[in-house]
């Protein structure tokens, strides 16, 4: 499951193949806000405090690759989001959060598929 170059890291997109469809996801700034009100967060700035302490329930998970799959265009709610698997599993699913989460705070090249 190698990284497949639709992205624009740019505009802090990832692109990821799940479910065996290529799909981009992006966190926008309506994904974030939706972030802040599921998280209790009172600013970006607290979003990325949460986050950056490595310590995300499988919920947490959902939240945030659901957010990040719809600002990709991706028309899909929480519950399909919570269904859906890569290759590698549970740690590829972790691994594709935090490219995410990279890619929106840190604005790293980062790879969603290791």
């Amino acid at each position: 499951m190698g990284t497949v170059g639709r992205a624009n890291r740019r505009r802090g997109e990832i692109e990821a193949v799940i479910n065996g469809e290529r799909r981009i996801l992006c966190l926008t700034l309506g994904g974030l806000a939706e972030l802040e009100t599921a998280f209790a967060a009172d600013n970006l700035l607290d979003l990325a405090g949460r986050f950056g302490e490595g310590r995300l329930k499988a919920a947490d998970m959902i939240r945030i690759l659901g957010a990040g799959l719809r600002g990709g265009g991706n028309l899909m709610d929480d519950e399909d989001v919570a269904g859906m698997s890569i290759d590698g599993g549970l740690a590829a699913m972790a691994a594709l959060t935090g490219a995410l989460l990279s890619a929106t705070f840190a604005g790293e090249d980062v790879s969603a598929n290791p």
